[in-house]
């Protein structure tokens, strides 16, 4: 049986699969060559991560097709009740990246509230003829301890981040519609700490949230977790980071209130219109940039790796038993 992974596949991913019989192949195919692909060359599944969509045109058009997997955890680019009213299993990775997500939120978080992430740009411009100069522009950071992370949406990924901003000192304060409270368990020094975060309302976290972190996906109307009347509610100075998706954020409504002050920073790692985000959003200077790299750590890769090769091993000896 033939896997495409058409955005990759960790080694150890692919080897598990091809010791237990599997073809897998992970070169890319266009988007509007997959039909073809797929049907030519009797593809049995299909492995992406964000950059590949599966949408209805790919699965009636490819009846051989019995599995689609999503290395990640989002599956706004497979259309998944269709797929699944079809009679295709479905798959995706929850658990696999939470860990390296909330590390890229800490990071820049940390590179916001010390103005690395600009730093970086200007030390090699302009450090050897203005050094003092950057040295006073850069001279009014703040700390994390002691303010309140507000995390909305508290699954694994939440959760995740909750444990490093409790390990920083901070506050924790949380929003999710489907949680009342979670209990966040915290190893420091081989020791386990447990917290109890009870959820509150999305306006009680944007009036006394410091630092905003979001871990939804997009909702399905096209709207924004964050537009316009959220903003208004927030505190000044507010930093606000995106690793969850594009969209999630209204980009024209951050810009205002960038531009306003009323947003401190802001810390992206996913964008509205990827892989061509704004010019203007790359560009600001109150912006730290990353290019969709969340998940995009070894550990992660490889955990993706092992459990999709898991699943689609446990779910091709189903069926071959039936």
């Amino acid at each position: 049986m033939k896997i495409l992974a058409n955005d990759g596949i960790a080694p150890i991913g692919k080897t598990i699969l091809e010791k237990a019989g599997f073809t897998v192949i992970t070169e890319t195919v266009p988007q509007d060559k997959l039909i073809e692909a797929i049907n030519d060359n009797n593809y049995v599944g299909i492995v992406v991560r964000s950059a590949t969509k599966v949408r209805k045109d790919i699965i009636d058009a490819c009846p051989g097709l019995k599995l689609i997997g999503r290395g990640g955890v989002g599956m706004d680019n497979i259309d998944v009740a269709y797929a699944r009213e079809k009679g295709l299993q479905v798959i995706n990775t929850p658990a696999s990246s939470s860990q390296s997500v909330a590390e890229l939120v800490m990071a820049h978080l940390f590179g916001a509230v010390r103005f690395l992430y600009d730093a970086n740009r200007q030390m090699p411009i302009n450090g050897l003829t203005d050094f003092n100069g950057l040295k006073k522009k850069y001279g009014k950071g703040i700390e994390l301890r002691g303010k309140t992370m507000g995390i909305i949406g508290f699954g694994r990924i939440g959760q995740s981040v909750a444990k490093y901003a409790l390990g920083c000192g901070m506050d924790v304060v949380a929003f999710d519609p489907f949680l009342d409270k979670a209990t966040v368990s915290v190893e420091v020094a081989q020791q386990t700490v447990h917290v109890e975060i009870k959820t509150i309302s999305l306006d009680e976290l944007l009036a006394n949230a410091d630092f905003i972190s979001l871990h939804v996906p997009a909702p399905k109307d096209g709207s924004a977790v964050l537009g316009k009347n959220e903003f208004a509610k927030m505190k000044n100075g507010v930093i606000i980071a995106n690793a969850a998706r594009g969209g999630v954020v209204d980009e024209t409504i951050l810009i205002e209130n960038l531009n306003s002050g009323k947003v401190a920073h802001a810390c992206l790692d996913v964008f509205t219109n990827e892989p061509t985000p704004r010019e203007d959003l790359l560009k600001h200077p109150k912006i730290s940039l990353t290019p969709h790299t969340g998940a995009a750590t070894e550990e992660a890769q490889d955990r993706i790796g092992e459990e999709l090769a898991s699943q689609i091993i446990t779910y091709f000896s189903s069926i071959t038993v039936k």
